[in-house]
This record gives structure tokens, sequence and C-alpha cells, in this order.
């Protein structure tokens, strides 16, 4: 435990993605805050939309693509976006240069999501659709429906 009733875990990878938790609200329903690591050309969540959260992310190092409600942005060092809830939001990174993110989300849907993530991610060969579903679902994230 740090100041302020942050944890300070250890990281957790899901594929090439790296989450750091700095305070995790699930606990309390409260405010989330990680650190998230993004290297050039990862795999990353598709398109989605939360139930019961809004979300902020503000890029420490780096270039992030953020892209809310249709609307795209390179983001560098300094600019932020948020995602209120219910808007459809997605990230990469198709720069030369590993980005890192500050990411607030209230209230938190916590670290345990992402471990439960990454243990389908990491389990090597192609994740299992399902099964990722299921856990987004159980946690609030929606798919986007594909673009026409």
């Amino acid at each position: 435990m740090t100041s302020g009733g942050a944890t300070s875990g250890e990281p957790i990878k899901v594929g090439g993605l790296t989450i750091h938790y700095l305070l995790d609200g699930a606990a309390t329903g409260g405010m989330g805050m990680f650190e998230l690591t993004v290297p050039p050309g990862a795999q990353v969540p598709p398109p989605h939309s939360h139930t019961h959260n809004e979300e902020c992310v503000y890029v420490l190092d780096g270039v992030l693509r953020y892209s809310v409600d249709g609307v795209s942005r390179d983001l560098s060092r300094g600019d932020w976006m948020s995602t209120p809830r219910g808007s459809v939001h997605q990230f990469s990174n198709p720069h030369g240069d590993v980005a890192r993110a500050l990411i607030v989300i209230s209230p938190d849907i916590g670290a345990q999501y992402f471990r439960d993530v990454g243990a389908i991610v990491n389990a090597g060969g192609p994740p299992d659709r399902a099964k990722l579903l299921a856990v987004m679902a159980g946690y609030g994230l929606v798919p986007a429906k594909p673009s026409p």
C-alpha cells in the first residue's frame, strides 16, 4: 500500500500490453488508475464500450492512437481524451516507439479484469473468443458491432 490507498502490485501482462495498477478502486466501487504500456503494433482490445464506467487516457510517453465514437486522434505526451459511459472506444500504437499512458476509470473495473483477460490471451494459440466475450460481459464491457 502506498499513500492514498493506492496499490502497487505486480504488472499484469495481456499479450504485449502491460498494465500496472496504481489505484484499484474495484473493491470500493471508486475510481481506478493504472499505467498502460503499448508496444508498437501490439494486439489491442477490439472497439468496445463500458456499461457502467467512464474513462480518461493521458499519454505519458510516445504516441497512442485513441478513438472515441469514431473520432480518432494521435495523442502525444500531455494529450488526453475522455470516454463517456456507453461510448465506443479503442486504442492502438501504429507508431515506432512504445507508448505509455495513465488511464483513469470510474468506477473502476479493477485489476482482476485484466488478470482474467490475461489468463485467456496468454494461454498460447489464438485466444478463445467466447471466453473473452464472457469475461468482457461479466465486467460490463460491450464489444462494438462491426461496421457495415
